[in-house]
């Protein structure tokens, strides 16, 4: 009997600490608090260009998000986590990145004075091992961190949905990384 409750007890502990997925080396986390908001992981994939590995990036949300629409039209709050893979990403080619993803998909953001202040932050070069996330509030507040180091925030629900689009718009980064944030790999 002692056995049966050891075990009992023991699948309840090991259920209820979900340990992280490792991803291409990375521990990737099954849940994040953000704003005092648990959010859970929808999914994940790595950002490749041109065969090379750039970032595993992780979409974290308050409830379960199985379409782009769905995601863009989400009020609750979101995580993009970008756990960098590469030796070495130039802050100008990160600035460029994150610029041409919302020309492509918000291009009435593109060149706002939000999207300036938004690119501004970004002041230097990711590296392998460095995480970097953006939050994107239901507020419409977007907060930017390299390595738990705030950078700064910018207050625009456009620039929140502009951001979002830039993985899960309809020209996205990565059509294979989209697919995964989605949960659809």
């Amino acid at each position: 009997m002692k056995t049966i409750i050891a075990a009992f007890c023991l699948i309840l502990i090991l259920a209820g600490s979900a340990a992280a997925l490792e991803v291409a080396g990375v521990n990737v986390e099954p849940s994040l608090t953000v704003n005092n908001h648990v959010l859970k992981l929808n999914g994940y994939g790595i950002r490749k260009k041109m065969f090379i590995k750039v970032y595993i990036g992780s979409l974290y949300a308050d409830k379960r998000l199985t379409s782009a629409a769905a995601a863009l039209s989400d009020n609750g709050d979101k995580l993009i986590r970008m756990n960098f893979l590469h030796s070495k990403v130039e802050k100008e080619k990160i600035i460029e990145a994150f610029n041409e993803g919302i020309v492509n998909n918000s291009p009435d953001l593109a060149g706002s004075a939000d999207a300036k202040k938004f690119l501004a932050l970004f002041t230097a070069d990711f590296k392998r091992g460095d995480l970097v996330d953006l939050a994107l509030g239901a507020n419409g507040t977007v907060s930017a961190s390299h390595n738990g180091k705030l950078l700064g925030t910018v207050s625009s629900a456009k620039l929140a949905k502009g951001l979002l689009a830039i993985w899960l718009g309809d020209k996205p980064a990565d059509e294979s990384l989209k697919k995964g944030m989605l949960g659809k790999d």
